[in-house]
C-alpha cells in the first residue's frame, strides 16, 4: 500500500493507495449531514496512516505494514457505513434535496466498490507481500480465470508468473456490486464469502435507496 514503481519489489502499490485516498475524498465531498465527523477528517486520517504504511513497507517491516493496511481499511469501512447510516436516516427528514441524496447514494456505491476491492487485495492469499514472494498465483480465496489455465497455456499467453493486482480485485468488487453476486471468479474461502455477502447487501441497500428517491423525484 505504498507508492513504489514496478521496478521495486513486487506489485506496485500506488493504485491501492490512490483508491484509499479517493474514498477519503468522496466522503469529504458528501453533504455535511451525511459526513461522519468533521469534513475532511477521513481524508486526513487516511493520508496520515498511509505515511507510516509507506515507511514500514520500504523498511521491510511487512508485519507492521500489514497491520497498518488493515487499520486504514477498517477506517474507510467505518466511514462508509457511517455515511450510509446517515443517508438512510436523512431520507424521511427531507433535510437534503432529492438531487443531493441521489448524488450521495451514487458516491457511496462507488465507495463500496473501492472499500471492498481494498479488502480483497489486502487479505487474499496472505496479502500483497505474501503474493509477491511466490513466482505465480495458484492458491487463494478467489479462483481467477488465469488460475485454471495449464502451464503450457499460461506460457503461451505470457502469464507464466501471473499474480492478481489491485485492478483484478477492483474488477471483482465492481462485478459484485453490479451483479450482486460473483461473476468471473468463484469464491473459495469462507471469509471472502462473508465479505462478498456484506458488499452485495450494502450495494443492494444503496440501489434500493436510489430507486426510491428517483421515484419520489418523478
Amino acid at each position: 500500500m505504498v507508492l513504489e514503481t514496478q521496478s521495486d519489489q513486487g506489485e506496485p502499490r500506488w493504485l491501492a493507495a490512490l483508491a484509499l485516498l479517493a474514498i477519503g475524498g468522496i466522503v469529504m465531498a458528501l453533504p455535511d449531514s451525511l459526513t461522519p465527523g468533521p469534513r475532511g477528517l477521513v481524508l486526513v486520517l487516511v493520508g496520515g496512516l498511509l505515511v507510516p504504511t509507506f515507511i514500514s513497507y520500504r523498511r521491510g517491516q511487512h508485519a507492521l505494514n500489514h497491520a497498518l493496511g488493515l487499520g486504514v481499511n477498517g477506517l474507510v469501512t467505518v466511514a462508509m457505513v457511517g455515511s450510509l447510516a446517515l443517508l438512510i436516516k436523512a431520507l424521511p427528514t427531507h433535510r437534503e434535496t432529492p438531487e443531493a441524496l441521489l448524488r450521495s447514494a451514487a458516491a457511496l456505491w462507488v465507495t463500496n466498490v473501492l472499500v471492498f476491492a481494498s479488502w480483497y487485495w489486502r487479505l487474499d492469499a496472505g496479502g500483497p507481500h505474501q503474493r509477491d514472494r511466490r513466482p505465480g498465483h495458484v492458491d487463494g480465496a478467489f479462483l481467477f480465470p488465469q488460475m485454471t489455465m495449464d502451464t503450457a497455456a499460461k506460457a503461451a499467453a505470457g502469464e507464466a508468473t501471473w499474480s492478481p493486482g489491485f485492478i483484478d480485485y477492483l474488477f471483482l468488487a465492481f462485478n459484485t456490486s453490479t451483479a450482486l453476486s460473483p461473476t468471473d471468479a468463484p469464491v473459495l474461502s469462507p471469509w471472502a464469502k462473508v465479505l462478498m455477502m456484506l458488499q452485495a447487501m450494502i450495494s443492494l441497500t444503496i440501489v434500493v435507496l436510489l430507486a426510491a428517491r428517483a421515484v419520489n423525484i418523478l
